[in-house]
């Protein structure tokens, strides 16, 4: 289980994100919202151990996560970038196979678990194109496929960070991205997904953090976070808050 106690980071000698108290549990979708600043991604880069805490710590089991070696904290824990950048006209399937890297499967099990894995992300029908044709919202969904395959086929004891993996993405495949998310913690994995959208988050999401200035505003259920007084406080934001009338999930109607 990945966790933090009192995490505290600075930047330039500003405190940009404090007082963050987190645990992911297995078969978990915790949802971060905030407001642009709001320190959702810095978060996001101290779990991971891109970023060094300045005070508090993050642990992976037991162990704080800067114990862990390179090959060993990949095979239990994935990070999607808002942004990855690459260059080489790679096909589409061996940019996924760079997420079984840290693996010892074989080539037989990683071609196998890299198939699974583009189908999950909804990319299937992209195999054999290069990386460097696709659109900027198809290289999204090839790296979604690609942390899907680090983790495959997604248990107890791992943990999957997305930061924003909708933002590129129609409407279609916002869905199809958060319900292969749903699926990888069904099957036990922990998953953290930023996200700007209040009602994907309703619906697919456990758990919401809802951050406000780097510090931690609301941490609950969707019914409980997104509430109209919240909203206003933290995005100034006037909404209406309803159950939708099939899933019974919050369903936020700016005013």
């Amino acid at each position: 289980m990945l966790r933090v106690e009192n995490l505290q980071i600075r930047r330039g000698g500003t405190i940009v994100l404090a007082d963050i108290d987190l645990a992911l549990n297995p078969g978990e979708v915790l949802g971060v919202l905030g407001p642009n600043g709001a320190g959702k991604s810095t978060l996001l880069g101290a779990l991971c151990g891109e970023l060094r805490a300045d005070h508090g710590h993050v642990w992976l089991d037991q162990r704080p996560l800067a114990e862990w070696d390179g090959a060993r904290r990949a095979q239990r824990l994935a990070v999607l970038p808002q942004s990855s950048t690459l260059d080489f006209a790679f096909r589409v399937e061996e940019v996924v196979g760079m997420g079984r890297l840290p693996h010892q499967t074989g080539r037989q099990r990683d071609d196998e678990i890299v198939a699974a894995a583009l189908q999950a992300a909804d990319v299937g029908h992209l195999s054999g194109r290069s990386y460097t044709a696709l659109s900027g919202g198809e290289r999204q969904r090839v790296h979604l496929a690609r942390v899907l395959a680090q983790l495959w086929p997604g248990e107890a004891g791992q943990t999957l960070l997305l930061d924003e993996p909708t933002s590129m993405l129609d409407p279609l495949h916002q869905h199809t991205t958060l319900q292969a998310v749903r699926q990888f913690a069904d099957r036990g994995a922990a998953v953290l997904v930023i996200l700007h959208d209040l009602n994907l988050a309703a619906r697919y999401c456990d758990r919401i953090l809802l951050l406000e200035n780097g510090r931690p505003h609301a941490l609950d259920t969707p019914q409980q976070v997104l509430r109209p007084e919240s909203l206003k406080a933290v995005f100034g934001l006037e909404v209406l808050v309803q159950p939708h009338p099939e899933r019974g999930h919050p369903l936020i109607i700016a005013r």
